[in-house]
């Protein structure tokens, strides 16, 4: 006998659960528009119960959401990976999608992820995509493991023996970043990505200088100067290369921190540092300017890891003005539009360039490599370093071998999650992680992160 279909929300003291005790949840819920090729008897297993969890052992708030189902032990896993919106995304997955999975079959992929799509009347967006992704990831894992597969089989199969990576560093200066590209080349790395400190202005992706910064930072007090920007970063970056040479790619993100004129000069000076992609040069709601950038200069051009829509690369795809798209499982609602999206690339002539800081989990990391290591349109992986207190609460976590990702061969993603482990690194209270997308300009006025 299956258990009885329930959602359970995995409960912290720090972050409670949602309650709504005016609304009881149905003892037996009721399946709404239920597939007409399904019924009783039908094969495949049916999902049983919908969890949610909470937990930071990266230091960033991880939304993880398992998916039961009636076979004894057969689960999948996802990550909904917002560390802006987490308590959000997490009532979307536990008072909304996930009632509505109580006794499918969780074999249905596309149709559960167009029925749970079309749910919300107004749909889309990061944090119901987010939601989405999740249990879209989890049904994927599922399907693997039902199937005795790494999940890169389900996808097509290997096109390659491993996916490269890159790896992160910055410095205040030319020489600095170039011993660090040097030492990371010895660890493997060929691709790695290159941030440069502007001194006095709050500069993506370097660290701060001494302790007053730090704090300054922390309370979101320090100012942003393009100007100052584009005085010193496009110099140093062609420093770097005449320093490293040849033999590594390098890569730098403006973090869609400039107007398109700002953008274009950019494209000019960087020419000479021989980048291996320029990312985010222009935020999405510039992104019309991007044959203006392409006409700029010949510096290959990435974007796409703030989209939460697959159909936004469209344009810049037919137009063929980008090079990489930078796509982000999560945000765009899970592998079941990526892997449609990374197709769209092949036949464009792009490339992709998969999202993964530290607030993406070793669980939507694991999907990202099976897109990585399926698709012919494949191009660089970007790579944490996670932390050991991450490779404890997930085994299996992905991790690159002198500077490449090898696929897993265990069945589905490869990676479990040990929920007593991921009890010892609760997440923080809301506006303390979040508040690093805070940010202003030099005259005082708000500015994009």
């Amino acid at each position: 006998m299956p258990p009885s279909p329930s959602v359970e929300s995995a409960a912290h003291p720090e972050v409670p659960a949602p309650a709504h005790p005016e609304v009881p949840a149905p003892a037996h819920p009721e399946v709404l528009a239920p597939a007409p090729w399904t019924g009783p008897g039908a094969g495949g297993p049916r999902i049983t119960r919908v969890r949610t969890f909470l937990c930071a052992p990266q230091g960033c708030p991880y939304v993880i959401t398992r998916v039961e189902t009636d076979q004894p032990g057969l689960y999948g896993l996802g990550c909904a990976s917002d560390p802006q919106r987490t308590l959000a995304i997490r009532s979307v997955i536990d008072d909304y999608l996930g009632p509505m999975l109580l006794g499918r079959e969780a074999a249905d992929i596309e149709d559960l992820h167009r029925l749970l799509l079309n749910s919300g009347y107004w749909r889309g967006g990061s944090i119901a995509n987010n939601a989405l992704a999740s249990i879209d990831v989890a049904l994927w894992d599922i399907k693997g493991k039902a199937a005795n597969l790494p999940l890169h089989q389900l996808l097509g199969g290997r096109a390659r023996e491993y996916a490269e990576a890159y790896t992160h560093v910055d410095g205040v200066d030319a020489e600095q970043v170039a011993d660090l590209v040097r030492a990371a080349r010895e660890r493997g790395y060929r691709h790695v990505r290159v941030q440069l400190a502007v001194p006095g202005t709050d500069t993506y992706g370097t660290a701060p200088a001494d302790e007053r910064q730090a704090e300054r930072r922390r309370a979101r007090r320090e100012s942003w100067d393009s100007l100052a920007y584009l005085r010193r970063v496009p110099r140093e970056l062609v420093k770097v290369r005449e320093l490293v040479g040849p033999d590594v790619e390098l890569l730098h993100d403006a973090h869609e921190r400039l107007t398109p004129a700002q953008a274009r000069q950019l494209v000019r000076a960087v020419e000479d540092a021989q980048l291996y992609f320029l990312e985010d040069a222009l935020a999405p709601e510039d992104a019309a300017h991007f044959p203006e950038l392409r006409a700029a200069g010949s510096t290959p051009l990435a974007v796409g890891e703030l989209y939460a829509d697959v159909a936004l690369y469209l344009p810049l795809l037919h137009q063929r003005v980008i090079d990489f798209a930078r796509v982000r499982i999560p945000t765009l609602g899970g592998l079941t539009p990526t892997r449609k999206l990374v197709a769209a690339c092949e036949l464009f002539g792009a490339r992709t360039a998969p999202h993964g800081p530290g607030d993406v989990s070793p669980v939507a990391q694991a999907a990202n490599v099976a897109l990585d290591i399926s698709s012919p349109a494949f191009g660089v992986q970007e790579a944490a370093t996670f932390r050991d207190a991450t490779l404890e609460v997930f085994p299996g976590a992905p991790v690159p071998v002198a500077g490449r990702f090898h696929p897993s061969s265990a069945p589905g993603l490869g990676v479990d999650f040990d929920e007593a482990a991921a009890r010892r690194y609760p997440v923080t209270a809301p506006l303390e992680h979040d508040r690093w997308a805070l940010l202003r300009a030099t005259d005082g006025s708000a500015h994009r992160p």
